[in-house]
C-alpha cells in the first residue's frame, strides 16, 4: 500500500483493521479508531470521523472487505449501510459500485481486499497527477484561497485542491495561501491549517465571511476547492460556502478552480439542481462542543454542501486532465 508522500495519513489498513484517523480532534489530538465491521465504518464515516470524499470512499470500500470477510452472506446489507452514511459525495457510491462489480464476478474475500487497497493507492496516484495539471494554471507569485479541508487527510495522501496547493508550492509558484475557517465544523482551521503548517507552508487563516473583504483588497489570483460531486454540465456540489466564494471570486476577478478525480463526477445527472444535499443536525449549528451558543429551542438550516453553477467555474481538473472552462461537451470529452 502505497504511503502519503507528506507525511500525513489518514487511513490505515493494518492486520485486517481499519485504522481511522479522528479528524474531530484535530489539531489538538492525534487518535486513532479501529472499525472491525462494516456498521463501524459508516458510523465513522456519518460522524465525521474520517471526511472527504475520495477518503469516504476508501473508508467504504474496506468496511466491505471487514464485512465479507466476517460474514460473506451479509454483503447486500453491509453495502446498503455504508451508501445510507453519507448521501451527497458520489466517490461513495462509486468505490461501492467498483466494488460490487468484483465481488459479483469473483465472490472472494482476498480479491475484494485487494480491489479495496488498489482503490486507495490508485487515489494517491491520481492526487499526484491532478496536482501536477493544477500547478501549472498557477503563474509564479500567486496568491490563492482554499476552502474546507482537501488535503492528504481528505484523501489517500496528497490531496486534491490542496494537493496543487502542496505542489505549486514546492514549485515556487505560491506567495501566500489564505484559507477559511470552514463553519460549523471548521476543517479549514483545524485541519488545513494543520497540515500548512507541517509543510511550512506560508498561510493566514480567514473567517467565512472575510472572503469578499479579502478579495476586495487583496489581489487573490485562483480560489481553489475539491468537490463531493460534479454533474455533467460542470455544477459542482462541496463544501456549504462554496458557491459563495465563486460568486465573490468572480465580482473581483479571481479565477475559480475545483479539483476532483474522476470518481466524482457523476454524468448521469445532468445539472447540480438534481444532487441529493446532505442536512444535518441543528445542533451543529446551535452548540460547539456540547455547549449551547445559541437560545434553547432555536431551529436551524444546516446543508453541509451547495452547488456551485458551471458558468462561475474557470476550470476543473481531474487526473485526466483540465477542462477550462467546463461544459457538457467538454467534459465528455475528458471522461470519454
Amino acid at each position: 500500500m502505497t504511503e502519503s508522500v507528506n507525511g500525513v495519513q489518514a487511513i490505515r489498513w493494518q492486520g485486517g483493521v481499519l485504522q481511522l484517523l479522528d479528524q474531530r480532534l484535530l489539531p489538538v489530538d492525534e487518535r486513532w479508531i479501529d472499525c472491525r465491521s462494516a456498521a463501524e465504518t459508516a458510523s465513522a464515516i456519518h460522524d465525521m470521523v474520517v471526511r472527504g470524499a475520495p477518503a469516504i470512499g476508501i473508508a467504504a470500500a474496506f468496511g466491505l472487505v471487514l464485512a465479507v470477510r466476517s460474514n460473506p452472506a451479509t454483503y447486500a446489507e453491509a453495502e446498503a449501510v455504508l451508501a445510507a452514511s453519507r448521501p451527497t459525495a458520489v466517490n461513495l457510491h462509486w468505490a461501492l459500485k467498483r466494488m460490487r462489480a468484483v465481488w459479483t464476478a469473483t465472490p472472494d474475500v482476498a480479491r475484494l481486499e485487494a480491489e479495496a487497497v488498489a482503490i486507495f493507492d490508485e487515489d494517491l496516484t491520481q492526487n499526484l497527477t491532478m496536482a501536477h495539471h493544477g500547478a501549472e494554471l498557477i503563474v509564479p507569485g500567486s496568491r490563492v484561497l482554499t476552502h474546507c479541508n482537501t488535503g492528504a487527510l481528505a484523501t489517500g495522501g496528497h490531496g486534491t485542491a490542496l494537493g496543487v496547493i502542496r505542489t505549486a508550492w514546492q514549485q515556487g509558484r505560491i506567495a501566500e495561501v489564505y484559507n477559511t475557517e470552514t463553519r460549523p465544523w471548521l476543517q479549514g482551521a483545524r485541519l488545513t491549517a494543520w497540515e500548512l503548517m507541517r509543510e511550512g507552508i506560508p498561510g493566514q487563516l480567514i473567517a467565512d465571511g472575510a472572503a469578499a473583504h479579502l478579495m476586495s483588497t487583496v489581489k487573490i489570483d485562483w480560489v481553489i476547492v475539491g468537490a463531493d460531486r460534479i454533474t455533467a454540465n460542470g455544477d459542482t456540489a462541496n463544501k456549504i460556502g462554496t458557491h459563495m466564494l465563486a460568486v465573490v471570486a468572480r465580482q473581483y476577478g479571481t479565477k475559480f478552480m475545483v479539483v476532483a478525480p474522476s470518481g466524482t463526477f457523476d454524468l448521469s445527472l445532468a445539472h447540480g439542481g438534481l444532487i441529493p444535499i446532505e442536512e444535518r443536525t441543528a445542533k451543529e449549528l446551535t452548540e460547539f462542543k456540547g455547549a449551547a451558543i445559541a437560545p434553547t429551542g432555536m431551529r436551524a438550516f444546516n446543508p453541509v454542501f451547495d452547488v456551485t453553477p458551471a458558468h462561475l467555474i474557470d476550470a476543473i481538473v481531474c487526473e485526466r486532465g483540465v477542462v477550462t472552462p467546463p461544459t457538457t461537451a467538454a467534459l465528455k470529452a475528458l471522461l470519454g
